[in-house]
């Protein structure tokens, strides 16, 4: 059967793989669209499985909102080219709302999730196979607003804010989102640090004292004030508020009346060690081969 133009049109506009891989398969199924289609799912599968060892340290973070939930979600890619791509930033926000509109709870059980007529890891697959890169659903996290308000914040597309408001309007869960995003607290309040981040700071002020020569009555007590400054640095509630360094964020909140009861701030890349090219290295060993 020969494949004309209009076909291989069809193909890509339904599709969104490449003008060849359109033709060839085309050529492969004797011109039946149906069986391309399916066809070409196989190869992103088979794709998608070959890519996945490779490193996905850049992205987008990416928000959604509606009166009952929030969420946010860290979409991975390779490169900050792929990451300008409008398809991937079209996958990204589909996948927001994906999480928005379902009762998926962990990254995993996502991929079955329908986004248009496919699922999330379908879509995933397909989006290797058109892009070239390794792309993974990193993480999500979901808020309910239950009595009160759910705000998001995005710092561009590599930092994102979600957090629960109790009290207050809408612009107060904006400023506080945006607070989050630029002064990056590591819990809201001091009860909720973490005894093993609390644990990391004291060995490394005890190491760092006990090399002044001072007693120890002194040494305990120097610990004991570089511990309360860094709770007032590292909590939401302690930090003086960026647009009103004045005033701490904890006695904004309670000027209005409002507390946050979660947050999540998230930034594209975070713990992910990212490979770094040796372009010379590269070079002299093609060279050597």
């Amino acid at each position: 059967m020969a494949i004309t133009a209009a076909m291989i049109k069809e193909l890509r506009e339904r599709t969104g793989a490449g003008m060849m891989d359109c033709k060839n398969i085309l050529v492969e199924t004797n011109g039946d669209i149906d069986l391309a289609i399916k066809e070409l799912r196989k190869k992103g599968a088979a794709a998608a499985e070959k890519k996945a060892g490779r490193i996905a340290a850049d992205g987008v973070i990416v928000c959604a909102e509606n009166d009952l939930f929030g969420v946010i979600v860290e979409i991975n890619c390779e490169t900050d080219f792929v990451a300008k791509d409008d398809s991937f930033k079209k996958f990204a926000a589909d996948v927001a709302e994906a999480v928005l509109n379902s009762d998926v709870t962990d990254v995993e059980s996502l991929g079955s999730v329908a986004i248009g007529d496919m699922t999330v890891e379908t879509a995933r697959q397909e989006l290797i196979t058109k892009i070239g890169e390794n792309i993974s659903v990193r993480r999500f996290e979901k808020i309910s607003a239950g009595n009160g308000i759910v705000c998001s914040y995005l710092h561009g597309v590599r930092i994102g804010v979600l957090l629960h408001l109790n009290g207050g309007a809408k612009e107060l869960g904006h400023d506080i989102a945006m607070h989050i995003a630029a002064s990056k607290p590591l819990c809201v309040s001091e009860e909720d640090m973490s005894q093993d981040e609390l644990a990391k700071e004291k060995e490394i002020f005890i190491a760092q004292a006990s090399k002044s020569g001072k007693p120890a009555d002194i040494i305990e007590k120097m610990i004991g004030g570089r511990m309360k400054k860094f709770l007032k640095e590292n909590t939401l509630l302690g930090q003086p508020f960026v647009k009103n360094q004045e005033q701490t964020v904890g006695d904004l909140l309670k000027s209005s009346e409002a507390s946050v009861e979660k947050m999540f701030r998230f930034e594209v890349g975070e713990g992910i060690e990212k490979k770094k090219d040796d372009f010379v290295a590269e070079v002299m060993a093609q060279a050597a081969s």
